[in-house]
């Protein structure tokens, strides 16, 4: 991943709503008998009802949804004892991953003691409005007892994620590299550099994994942990080994297994060359690993490596484990998180790396067929199913261990419910992001004299999803990198009124004139058009100098799309070109077509429509099921668009058949699977969750989208392009960075599918 600069991380941090969280009311608000019902005096019945019985807590409050994430702030990611008040973003950023990857709620809580007692008291003191408990970054060793108590005393799932979350996703790691180098657990020789609340964690699993105690070597700041050290805390007396170490290169001689939870480039190749045959290094200090994963696999082919890194194979990275083991054990009430728990989710995501990956997580790293290996020892980060393999086993093992409180009856149906609970589905997006940074593109920018473009062009390079080219008066656009600090060493900056660019455009304008001569445009005229950057950029990606092309930012959408037709012309089949935007919801992602070209299409030109959209649809791994979208259900009422829509579904229900679609069809009723069962049972959309909306005409759907963005302040992707032979996309007027780098990424996917 790019370095993020200091800037940037604040800009994400401060700008609009501040800090990355927020409450959302569940439950209707918009009147006085609402606000009667939330508050006084409708609140005082389950008030009443959980006086007379405690467990209705879970009834009627969000109680068993919600986490606290918990932190003194003494040790904080690398930075040390910082303080509660500047941990805070960091337990934000991870309530969005409870949120994001298993839809639990969070409240952060930072407190401000640094002692054990006062610290153990303040969490029990507020442990009733939780259904769980996380804590996080909390210094060792007294993180170790404030666990210990805390469990004792408290009868919700609790877990000290920075020494059990490594712990568990490394152990699964290590199961499989066992057994893909043929090694017995018992009979490994361990080297561990690292002696924190996570490394002695890691230790105290892989004991119960099978790892003999006298085969494991520990290292802190101050060397091995030996039986002549007097300094020793009592968690690190439990690694004390009877041999003679006097250094890291000396344990690691014959060693099968290291675990380095301490500093970056601490093993040198000689040492990697020391350790027995198929070694097993677990490299995870970050950023910079212990020793480089390049370099390993250089010095020893027969290395089996992880990192804590993500543009490394077999990231060990804790967001596999801790979302998906509270949800578990939140949805059965375990009354704790215990070691059976625990190692049913090391278990899992060890048997989940060895099933066959679905389509979409190859998609989402550019893969053919990642398989089981020595580079897939642990699933990777977008993985769907990590939701209910982890989340099940956990919720299992909470139920066989007798600390289950509200046991799973009907587990087919909880893996349903487990599949429906993500919230703002932004794996869509993450599978694009990593879709694209296997084969990044380059991407011409037309409007390289706007901050936001130059903005988003970084960041694309940055995270390398694409390799800007800069188009625009040269003299201003590198003022502006300056001015901005933005760094783009080595970038292509094109101004094609420049007199050293006149030999291309020369060129590029008769390429322009034969496509265009017959159709009333002079070579003149061509070369002409060639000094207007939107016509330049077309052509560069036409004439093989780019892969695609993103423009519009400060044009009006007609002004853009015609120098993409008469530059690239119309893939073969299509008559005309449409618009389809990608509004993400709660529910996961729906396609809006057409909103921004075709005013009023006829019937034959909706079915084009729907035919390009199912087609865009599927690129992103989405199987399209179609509404027709009208003022009619099903012939209902008469008119033209409703007509139309009903003649086009006719087309496509004749001539494409394996197309699940339906119309005429009201929008309430194509959203609302009870609604349309009900009424019309014949559909074929019944029991099939619409994802697709096709609009009869410009106004509707450009309104539509429209609306949902500003209104129910969903985010938008797009619009995407449809219908040309090469990528081009258009900007819409006023879009923010974010949209700009989005719709780029699309384009990169776009050209990796055109090329």
């Amino acid at each position: 991943m790019a370095k993020i600069k200091k800037q940037e991380a604040l800009d994400y941090h401060s700008q609009g709503r501040k800090g990355k969280i927020e409450v959302v009311p569940t439950k209707p608000t918009g009147s006085q008998r609402d606000l009667s019902l939330a508050y006084s005096p409708g609140v005082a019945e389950p008030c009443i009802a959980i006086s007379q019985n405690p467990d209705d807590v879970y009834q009627y409050t969000a109680k068993g949804n919600l986490v606290a994430v918990i932190s003194n702030g003494t040790a904080v990611l690398g930075l040390g004892d910082i303080g509660p008040l500047a941990s805070k973003p960091v337990m934000e950023g991870k309530g969005v991953l409870f949120k994001v990857f298993a839809d639990l709620d969070v409240f952060d809580i930072e407190v401000d003691a640094s002692d054990v007692d006062t610290f153990v008291n303040t969490v029990k003191a507020i442990a009733p409005t939780f259904g769980g408990i996380n804590l996080e970054d909390i210094k060792a060793p007294e993180a170790f007892e404030i666990e210990r108590r805390l469990k004792e005393e408290l009868d919700i799932p609790l877990m000290h994620d920075d020494q059990h979350g490594t712990a568990i996703i490394s152990s699964a790691a290590l199961l499989n590299a066992a057994e893909l180098a043929n090694k017995k657990l018992d009979k490994l020789k361990v080297v561990i550099s690292g002696a924190g609340a996570a490394a002695i964690s890691c230790g105290t699993l892989y004991k119960r994994l099978g790892i003999r105690g006298e085969n494991i070597v520990m290292f802190d700041s101050k060397g091995a942990l030996t039986e002549d050290r007097k300094d020793l805390d009592e968690m690190k007396k439990n690694f004390i080994t009877s041999r003679k170490i006097g250094s890291l290169e000396e344990a690691m001689k014959g060693a099968d297994l290291f675990l380095g939870l301490s500093k970056g480039n601490i093993v040198t190749p000689e040492m990697l060359l020391d350790m027995a045959k198929d070694p097993i290094v677990f490299a995870c200090a970050n950023p910079v690993p212990e020793i480089d994963y390049d370099l390993a696999i250089k010095t020893r082919k027969d290395v089996i490596m992880a990192t804590g890194r993500s543009d490394h194979p077999n990231q060990v990275n804790n967001v596999l484990g801790f979302p998906y083991i509270f949800r578990g054990a939140m949805d059965v009430r375990a009354t704790t998180i215990n070691e059976e728990m625990k190692l049913a989710a090391v278990y899992a995501l060890a048997d989940l790396a060895k099933e066959a990956i679905p389509e979409e997580v190859n998609e989402a790293y550019g893969a053919k067929n990642l398989s089981f290996g020595k580079e897939n020892i642990i699933p990777k980060p977008f993985d769907p199913r990590l939701i209910t393999a982890v989340s099940m086993a956990v919720a299992k093992a909470a139920m066989d261990s007798g600390v289950a409180k509200n046991p799973i009856s009907d587990w087919e149906d909880y893996r349903r419910e487990l599949n429906l609970r993500l919230g703002l589905d932004q794996k869509l997006v993450r599978n694009m992001v990593e879709r694209a940074k296997k084969n990044p593109k380059r991407v011409v920018f037309a409007d390289a004299d706007s901050y936001k473009v130059l903005k988003a062009a970084q960041i694309l390079r940055d995270e390398k999803i694409a390799e800007p080219i800069l188009l625009g008066n040269e003299d201003e656009i590198r003022a502006m990198i300056k001015d901005y600090k933005f760094n783009f060493n080595g970038v292509t900056i094109i101004d094609p009124r420049s007199p050293k660019h006149k030999k291309t455009v020369e060129e590029y304008g008769q390429i322009l004139y034969g496509k265009r001569q017959r159709k009333g445009m002079s070579l003149f005229e061509a070369r002409r058009n060639m000094l207007n950057r939107t016509y330049f950029s077309c052509m560069m990606v036409e004439a093989g100098d780019a892969d695609a092309c993103v423009s519009g930012i400060t044009r009006s959408y007609p002004e853009v799309l015609r120098p993409a037709i008469q530059c690239m012309g119309l893939e073969d089949g299509i008559t005309r070109l449409a618009g389809t935007y990608i509004i993400m919801t709660k529910d996961g992602p729906f396609f809006f077509s057409d909103t921004t070209v075709n005013t009023d299409p006829t019937a034959e030109q909706i079915v084009e429509i729907t035919l390009q959209t199912a087609k865009t649809v599927k690129k992103f791994g989405i199987t399209p099921r179609i509404a027709m979208l009208s003022y009619s259900n099903f012939g209902s009422s008469e008119g033209h668009d409703a007509d139309k829509m009903r003649t086009a579904t006719e087309i496509l229900h004749k001539q494409y058949p394996e197309l699940i679609l339906d119309g005429d069809v009201q929008a309430n009723f194509a959203l609302n699977q009870e609604m349309l069962k009900e009424q019309f049972p014949f559909s074929s959309l019944v029991n099939r969750k619409v994802n697709t909306l096709i609009f009869p005409n410009l106004a509707s759907g450009n309104i539509a989208y429209k609306l949902m963005d500003e209104l129910a302040g969903m985010q938008t992707m797009g619009p995407i392009l449809m219908g040309l032979k090469k990528s081009f996309h258009v900007l819409t007027l006023g879009c923010s960075v974010k949209e700009i780098v989005n719709l780029a990424t699309i384009a990169v996917l776009d050209a990796q599918t055109k090329k």
